[in-house]
């Protein structure tokens, strides 16, 4: 009798496509030198060194300043780590990232896999159509959309043919905000197969599903695993800034795989290449309802940062709350630091004690949103961790200090695409508060309305 070789569809399923470290995989070591000897598992240290120069396979670390040599009582010798990705766990020299190598996985796919039933508007319908294109070409591609777009509803069409033709997909985004505001969209228009969600905190970390959305800083966790990416507001913080972001994006994706790069202020890098032709790519310049976008009003307030020393609201900031206060409109106001925002708090909160604060730091920060929006709370007071993924009917923005170094242009398009995003509600007002206008103000304003005159020139808004 011959007995087959060790096999875990378990064991199969967990690191298909993944790079993980052993206290990662949560079965025997025995069961994971059985799959070794058989050439289903393989193995690599994690980190490697050539001339004395070190790297970091997981995340791309070269840096010499950010490996570590310390005495190992693993492998009883010197031994270097990365400190590059050491909160996602200590890769060193000793340390094994395993991968699967063994037979792949065929997913089931019903014929009637996507259950959307919504309507795209021309824009859309011509974005949709060359995203479904570049997939089938396995081509780098750029979806350049004004904020309100509809961009996730593009993606549908491509998604659904992609998941026929057996194709694994990840939509990925730099912002854990972003990922909990897309998974429950994703789930409901594909409600037949499984997504898999992660970030940071997420329980569903080690699923395996041919529909994945994640922060891009998972993506350090996978090699090789898609035949499809997304890449969501791709000029987002930090990614745009962090080089091992887009090493762990093409580490992540098979050598044929498409690329579909998605946002509303692509880089001037990505700009050039589109410029160039060297990036493929379409503009959406209207808003799925029709109507154009909000275009920024320029307030002066004074020396704001002196006021509030002062402990004073600015009176023209103090109008505009007020205002909104009164007639019961859902409004952020978004602030250049943590620490200015925690030392206004309590004067914002004499016009209204429900009134909060939100940022990269708070735990409550997902339940405040959402108290927002349910019309617990009036309004919130922000940092720039808002200026994306936030949909809220009837929102209205103000950026105090709009002219300091943190608000780019991007982060202020960004700011100003969270107002009029409805059908019901496609106007609004976003206020820029400053002490003298900056380039980036300015550029927004330029920006905006640069989109609202090419989308009526080709016809994509109502009269």
């Amino acid at each position: 009798m011959i007995i087959p070789p060790p096999f875990s569809p378990e064991l199969q399923n967990h690191l298909m496509g993944r790079h993980l470290l052993a206290f990662e995989i949560p079965f025997s070591q025995e069961l994971i030198a059985g799959h070794l000897k058989n050439g289903y598992v393989s193995e690599t240290c994690g980190v490697q060194s050539e001339s004395g120069l070190f790297n970091c396979v997981r995340c791309g670390n070269k840096d010499p300043a950010l490996f570590y040599t310390f005495p190992c009582k693993i492998c009883n010798r010197d031994c270097t780590y990365c400190r590059s990705c050491i909160m996602m766990g200590r890769v060193s020299e000793c340390a094994k990232l395993y991968k699967w190598t063994g037979p792949g996985v065929q997913f089931e796919v019903p014929d009637n896999v996507m259950s959307w039933e919504g309507t795209l508007s021309a824009g859309q319908q011509n974005a949709s159509a060359c995203v479904v294109e570049a997939i089938h070409g396995k081509s780098e591609f750029l979806v350049w959309a004004v904020c309100g777009a509809g961009k996730t509803e593009v993606l549908f069409a491509a998604i659904g043919a992609a998941l026929h033709s057996g194709k694994r997909i990840c939509l990925a985004t730099p912002r854990t905000d972003v990922v909990l505001e897309l998974s429950p969209r994703l789930k409901k228009a594909f409600p037949a197969i499984e997504v898999t969600t992660l970030h940071g905190g997420s329980a569903d970390r080690h699923g395996f599903s041919p529909l994945t959305v994640s922060t891009t800083h998972q993506l350090f966790r996978f090699i090789e695993a898609f035949d499809v990416i997304i890449v969501d507001e791709v000029d987002a913080f930090p990614y745009s800034i962090d080089d091992s972001l887009h090493y762990a994006v093409n580490k992540s994706k098979k050598f044929s795989a498409a690329t579909i790069y998605l946002t509303a202020t692509p880089t001037k890098r990505m700009q050039r290449l589109y410029r160039s032709g060297k990036l493929k790519a379409v503009i959406i310049p209207a808003r799925y309802h029709r109507q154009p976008i909000p275009v920024p009003e320029m307030k002066w307030s004074g020396n704001w940062q002196k006021l509030f020393l002062q402990k004073k609201i600015p009176p023209v900031i103090n109008e505009w709350v007020t205002d909104r206060l009164k007639k019961n409109i859902p409004f952020l106001l978004f602030f250049p630091s943590i620490q200015v925002m925690e030392q206004v708090i309590p004067l914002f909160q004499r016009l209204s004690p429900e009134l909060s604060i939100v940022h990269s730091q708070h735990p409550d920060r997902r339940e405040r949103v959402l108290a927002l929006r349910n019309g617990i709370v009036p309004g919130l007071l922000t940092t720039t961790i808002l200026e994306r993924g936030v949909t809220i009917e009837r929102l209205e923005v103000a950026v105090i200090g709009a002219e300091h170094e943190v608000f780019s242009e991007s982060a202020l398009v960004q700011i100003a695409g969270r107002v009029g995003r409805s059908f019901a509600n496609p106007a609004g007002t976003i206020t820029f508060f400053h002490y003298g206008k900056s380039k980036a103000m300015v550029e927004t304003v330029h920006h905006i309305q640069m989109m609202n005159e090419d989308a009526e020139k080709r016809g994509l808004l109502d009269e």
